[in-house]
């Protein structure tokens, strides 16, 4: 019997999916990548999951490309391989309309690297690493590296990063801006699981919303970003979640928020 590459869990609102390749360090492979985008899918359009948390089973969390595979030994149609299997994995996580949370157990390199930074709130192991390590093997940074890093941590240090390819602690990621929390190893699978399940619980249509105002910030001089808040705002206000954040402020009540 084939051991899935992904598994998915499904808990108080919340959708975890975990990669499950431990022997590989969830390097990724065709199957996982297949599984992870249907897991992905299939979280979108569950109305009762409001939240995803990624993670890697075993020591890992995603050490990137499987370089076993033949695609990668041979660079066999490389660029189409790219499109076709990533790209969309990485877009379906930056435009998800729900909060993904990460926790990232262990080795984050290459490609595993972005599939993290891909999340909405990165929490770290204090085992964990980060690694850019595509320069080790005579290869581009890919999956939205060379986008998510200036962003992030600013041109100077995302040269560093990308150019020296050397490996960093969850510390180091933690004061670079790359992860909003470093954790005891044993904490972080609880910790990740609070918030992903406190995220499920808040008014799910306005922070689509807002991550779609916070995925085009960069672009936008402050002039049009106004105007595309309020027009995400005209959304938001005619939310049932709106009226009863509403309502709960002026009954002096904690809300109920149910997504809508």
């Amino acid at each position: 019997m084939t051991t899935a590459a992904v598994l998915t869990d499904t808990q108080d609102g919340v959708m975890r999916i975990t990669l499950n390749r431990p022997e590989r360090l969830n390097a990724m492979n065709a199957d996982l990548l297949e599984q992870l985008g249907q897991a992905l899918a299939d979280a979108k359009k569950d109305d009762a999951i409001r939240a995803v948390l990624l993670t890697g089973a075993g020591r890992g969390f995603c050490a990137g490309a499987d370089l076993s595979t033949n695609s990668m030994r041979t660079g066999a149609d490389v660029e189409e391989m790219m499109r076709r299997r990533y790209h969309p994995i990485i877009l379906a996580m930056r435009q998800f309309p729900k909060p993904i949370v990460g926790a990232i157990n262990g080795t984050a390199a290459g490609g595993g690297m972005s599939l993290a930074l891909a999340c909405d709130i990165v929490l770290a192991g204090e085992s964990a690493s980060f690694l850019q390590a595509f320069g080790r093997i005579g290869l581009v940074p890919d999956c939205g590296s060379t986008w998510f890093l200036p962003r992030i941590v600013g041109d100077v240090r995302a040269r560093a990063l990308v150019l020296l390819a050397e490996q960093i602690s969850a510390r180091e990621a933690l004061e670079y801006g790359l992860v909003w929390k470093v954790l005891p190893d044993a904490e972080l699978m609880g910790e990740a699981t609070r918030i992903a399940t406190k995220m499920a619980t808040q008014p799910t249509r306005a922070i689509d919303l807002a991550k779609q105002a916070l995925a085009v910030s960069s672009a936008n001089g402050l002039g049009s970003q106004l105007e595309l808040e309020a027009l995400l705002q005209r959304q938001a206000v005619r939310t049932h979640d709106h009226r009863e954040g509403v309502n709960a402020f002026l009954e002096k009540r904690p809300a109920r928020f149910t997504g809508q």
